[in-house]
């Protein structure tokens, strides 16, 4: 799952006159760093899909959280610190934190369950999501073209879900519900990216992570509600449990991957135009679709591969697309 941060907005590549030569190379290092960093995460969907069965999810983002403030801290000294920081929206700030665990918590509960492949092709209807929240809550202008991407890639989504069998795994949904969230929490943070640094803004999502994670793992962390048959509902209730050295450094690594892949993206989208380069983010599916057939044999289904080939189309068409205000 890509976790992309929001800045103030991506730098225009510049050359000087006579010299489009420069700004195709920041292009194409723009589009490297993208799905160098888009990859990475999938790494990490690997690792908490290999662990998901032994551990609850609450236990592995807890984990993850600990690690990670290391690397975000630093990010955080290079970005300047707290300097400029605004009290005012710190409650927006932290309901974006929640909403963002909240859609990664899902997230992680539906690959628990489903194929990886058809679990980060569901998520990546999030960029439809996004344009069809862009309209009531930022006024932005969303045009009938733009509008049938959106119903295009929805009618993807449905597809892969297959409704015509006799029950629809729940786990589908779940991805489904994690990029709605997950859209929700990018919407706001186009407001908050003009008063709060990428840093600020991922530190206060860690923390939140932790808080969250550690609540739950309280609650039912003595596995007092374990028990449940669907793998999604048991990986968010199974009791915590000392993890083996190896299961202990993968959880942990999931956190090294998570600052390395965001530093990726936060460079690609400094340096290169968002409508550009945002598309590459879906070249991670090929290494999703790769890493889980050498590793579970998971091989797409013929109705999976038509419906992520339908959001794949839509959400490259809304993200190359110009955002307009109404």
């Amino acid at each position: 799952m890509t976790e992309t941060t929001v800045s103030a907005g991506p730098a225009e590549a510049t050359s000087a006159p006579g010299q489009p030569l420069a700004r195709s190379n920041e292009r194409l290092k723009g589009v490297l760093f993208l799905c160098a960093g888009a990859m990475i995460f999938t790494i990490q969907d690997v690792i908490i899909k290999w662990i998901s069965g032994d551990y609850p999810v609450t236990q592995i983002l807890a984990t993850r959280s600990v690690v990670a403030f290391a690397p975000l801290l630093v990010l955080l000294h290079i970005d300047g610190g707290l300097r400029g920081f605004d009290e005012r929206r710190l409650g927006r700030l932290m309901l974006r934190a929640g909403l963002l665990f909240a859609a990664y918590t899902t997230y992680y509960l539906a690959i628990a369950s489903i194929p990886l492949a058809e679990a980060v092709s569901l998520f990546y209807t999030a960029p439809l999501f996004i344009v069809a929240l862009s309209g009531p809550l930022l006024r932005e202008r969303v045009g009938p073209r733009r509008w049938l991407a959106v119903v295009a890639g929805f009618i993807g989504a449905i597809v892969m879900c297959r409704p015509g069998r006799d029950v629809i795994d729940p786990a589908a949904l779940l991805s489904l519900f994690s990029a709605a969230l997950y859209a929700l929490a990018q919407v706001m943070a186009r407001d908050l990216g003009t008063r709060y640094r990428a840093s600020v803004m991922s530190l206060a999502q860690n923390v939140v992570n932790l808080a969250a994670a550690v609540a739950i793992g309280i609650v039912a962390g003595d596995g007092a509600y374990a028990g449940a048959a669907h793998p999604s509902l048991a990986f968010l209730l199974r009791a915590w449990t000392a993890p083996t050295t190896i299961d202990l450094l993968l959880m942990a690594a999931t956190g090294i991957i998570a600052a390395v892949a965001t530093w990726f993206l936060t460079q690609a989208y400094r340096i290169a135009e968002a409508n550009v380069i945002a598309p590459f983010e879906y070249s991670s599916i090929i290494c999703v679709v790769l890493l889980a057939y050498l590793i579970w044999g998971e091989v797409p289904k013929p109705l999976t591969v038509v419906g992520g080939l339908l959001i794949v189309a839509a959400g490259i068409y809304v993200l190359r697309t110009p955002r307009r205000p109404a």
